[in-house]
């Protein structure tokens, strides 16, 4: 399998990987500033942009996907989904990454025994139903979802406009819907051993931060840097903070 992606910037290079609904039109309010300090590599998922889809993603699937696209040594940024598919890929291909940095990660998005820091099982089994129903209505609830709380909601809802086209066809939605409700990474976590800079929002009704937290703490080298008053997507919340934190943790000049 083999992942497209467009590239621009110069400097390190840094690959970005999108989150669950949205592709990588999401990144769009940070590849211009990332892009003055990194050679930006933004990858389309399979069955988003221009990568075809597969009849059967796993984790694993789509970690050695993502190898295969890294140049040497890669420095990776993952988002939600996203992150989860770096930190396998990580794990799985550890002399092809050097570094993370993961936004809005968690090593379980659904509740479990041992993990209750986590959307109940329910709540994914209703999004699930409703992308059956109404994809584009889903799209929307979970754009208002994901950015509940953020004190830049009116401009996080500006920005969303640019990705409520549906990015993917149903099967792949359902099957991203499905690998989120089945992904536990907490054994998989405990085998990255690459520095990782986790970024998370205080306000994330998705994602709670103690389970960043958790997730920090299974790391080897893993950090936090808790963004006050942003929701899910601390990137598009407060670009310049993120884009700060990013060049600091990779040693590039900001």
């Amino acid at each position: 399998m083999s992942l497209a992606e467009y590239s621009v910037g110069d400097g390190p290079n840094l690959t970005l990987v999108h989150g669950w609904g949205f592709g990588a039109p999401a990144w769009q309010p940070v590849v211009p500033l990332l892009a003055d300090f990194f050679t930006l590599h933004v990858v389309d998922l399979p069955g988003y942009g221009e990568t075809p889809g597969a009849s059967a993603n796993t984790l694993e699937s789509l970690a050695d996907a993502l190898a295969a696209s890294l140049p040497p040594r890669a420095m990776l940024c993952g988002w939600s989904l996203g992150a989860m598919v770096c930190m396998a890929c990580a794990a799985r291909h550890p002399r092809k990454v050097a570094r993370m940095v993961l936004a809005s990660a968690t090593a379980s998005f659904v509740q479990r025994e041992g993990w209750s820091e986590a959307l109940p099982r329910a709540q994914l089994d209703q999004f699930i139903e409703q992308l059956e129903e109404n994809p584009q209505a889903l799209i929307k609830h979970f754009s208002t979802l994901m950015n509940h709380g953020d004190i830049h909601a009116r401009e996080l809802a500006r920005a969303s406009r640019l990705c409520e086209e549906i990015p993917a066809d149903t099967a792949t939605l359902r099957a991203g819907l499905e690998l989120l409700g089945a992904a536990d990474l907490r054994r998989l976590a405990t085998e990255v051993l690459q520095p990782t800079l986790l970024i998370h929002g205080s306000a994330d009704l998705v994602v709670p931060g103690t389970a960043a937290q958790r997730l920090a703490r299974l790391l080897y080298e893993g950090s936090i840097d808790i963004f006050e008053g942003s929701a899910h997507a601390p990137f598009a919340s407060d670009p310049a903070r993120f884009v700060a934190a990013v060049t600091r943790f990779a040693g590039v000049a900001s």
